[in-house]
């Protein structure tokens, strides 16, 4: 029986029932009872083929990425191959020890006797992939649940088709077909695997979408890891390196047009400093697009539609870029600045997820750190400043997924690190042995000795009993 059930993106409805939805998720489901992903070894070949099918299938996941995105083989590797190899590497070369049970201590009252915690797979999970890395944020989280020793139905987004496809058509060759399972389609694909009351429900995307999600999944009372968007903020001080900043946040601003949940979405520069920044981002910028075209490619008419609409009126300085072309074969915006735009304007309201960047004045750190808690929780907050009072300032007081010094956005690669947002940027964590944890249960053991069974735990209770219990509570 094969691993893939593939629906036309023009017709997602096309052959697919909540019957058929159901016989997927039921095979799955009888994988699974049937023990055989629990062991070490199956885990370790699952991570093992997610490694080959990423390397040994590097240019056509290249040419997918192109017609999906209009990214380059170099931009290919490094936002989807690379860093989908390292998760998977981490994860299989710390398997065994994450799989040992821990040891605790008891209370007195529980002597003799032995505690400890196991991790156990929760069952058959599911997955949904975002379009703007569709093979690493699809497969990363598969990395945890596979792990964990879960069976998994793969759903790639339907805006990266091309890759979405690809992904269909390799996954069976390289891992076990009767435990993974690959559903293309659009939303109505996904509702009907959500109905399947799935054991975990993974879910990477947009703060909207995810709120659908959490709805969807709500009656069933399933469980849901939710990995969003926000606007993360650059905090960058008169005390900062104002050379390093200006090449780190252009190339990644750069990075996927733009299109990245951890770019950096807005700066917050100190007045002493700005215009000096604002220079070097635009040198900076210029020099990392030689021999490129003035625009950089966006996903679709619709996405683009949006990001002109954030400039359309402009609602601030715009001092570099701002131009689209809209051609059928050439859905693009320039990389562009806007100083000083209006705080409530739509371009600091809602994430930008593009090839925009603005940039406010503030008077100082106490200020910048003032506008960002009164917003929603950011997925990530950086600060650039060469001053340790300064980076623990932003460390302490302002609540984000993650904080990066000196850089952004570089934490997503280290697996050794936890990675999630945390209000409307998402809830729950993966990545390394957090992605491990996500998807497993930890379930506590406690084994007790049939003898010694003291008297004085039963009832009636005389009072020196009640003394001797009180006394070793």
């Amino acid at each position: 029986m094969t691993a893939v059930t593939h629906r036309p993106l023009d017709d997602p409805f096309a052959g697919l029932t909540p019957l058929e939805a159901g016989e997927i998720v039921d095979r799955l489901r009888a994988t699974f009872a049937s023990g055989r992903t629990k062991s070490l070894d199956w885990r370790i070949r699952q991570l093992e083929g997610i490694e080959r099918l990423v390397s040994e299938r590097e240019g056509e996941i290249a040419a997918a990425l192109k017609s999906d995105l209009g990214r380059t083989s170099h931009e290919a590797w490094f936002g989807d191959i690379a860093p989908t190899v390292g998760e998977s590497a981490y994860a299989r070369k710390h398997l065994r020890r994450w799989m040992q049970p821990t040891r605790t201590s008891l209370p007195l009252s529980l002597l003799p006797g032995k505690g400890s915690y196991h991790y156990e797979p929760l069952g058959t999970v599911l997955v949904i992939g975002p379009w703007n890395y569709p093979v690493y944020l699809t497969l990363g989280p598969m990395i945890g649940g596979l792990a964990a020793g879960n069976c998994v139905v793969l759903k790639p987004s339907e805006y990266a088709p091309a890759t979405s496809t690809l992904l269909a058509s390799l996954i069976p060759h390289y891992l076990d077909a009767d435990a993974v399972a690959v559903v293309e389609g659009a939303a109505e694909a996904t509702q009907l695997l959500i109905d399947q009351r799935l054991d975990h429900i993974f879910f990477t995307g947009g703060t909207e979408i995810g709120r659908k999600v959490m709805q969807a999944a709500a009656p069933h009372l399933t469980p849901v890891t939710l990995e969003l968007g926000g606007k993360s903020p650059v905090i960058v001080t008169e005390h900062a390196d104002l050379d390093v900043a200006a090449r780190r946040i252009a190339w990644v601003k750069l990075l996927n047009s733009g299109q990245t949940c951890i770019a950096p979405d807005y700066l917050l520069v100190e007045k002493s400093v700005r215009d000096d920044l604002v220079s070097k981002l635009r040198t900076t910028i210029a020099e990392f697009r030689t021999g490129e075209g003035p625009t950089q490619p966006i996903v679709n008419h619709r996405q683009l539609a949006r990001l002109r609409s954030l400039l359309d009126p402009a609602p601030g300085d715009v001092v570099l870029g701002g131009t689209t072309n809209t051609g059928e074969g050439d859905l693009s915006l320039a990389p562009t600045i806007v100083v000083d735009p209006d705080p409530e304007s739509d371009l600091m309201t809602g994430e930008i997820f593009g090839p925009i960047l603005p940039v406010l004045t503030i008077g100082s750190l106490t200020e910048a750190i003032a506008f960002v808690n009164a917003r929603e929780k950011p997925l990530a907050a950086y600060i650039f400043s060469n001053t340790k009072a300064e980076q623990d300032r932003v460390i302490a007081e302002v609540p984000s997924g993650a904080t990066v010094v000196n850089h952004v956005a570089m934490h997503v690669l280290a697996p050794q690190l936890p990675f999630g947002g945390v209000g409307a940027s998402g809830m729950g964590a993966y990545h390394g042995k957090w992605g491990y944890e996500t998807f497993s249960h930890r379930k506590a053991v406690l084994v007790k000795r049939a003898k010694p069974d003291l008297k004085l735990l039963y009832p009636p209770y005389s009072e020196r009993d009640k003394k001797i219990m009180r006394r070793l509570a």
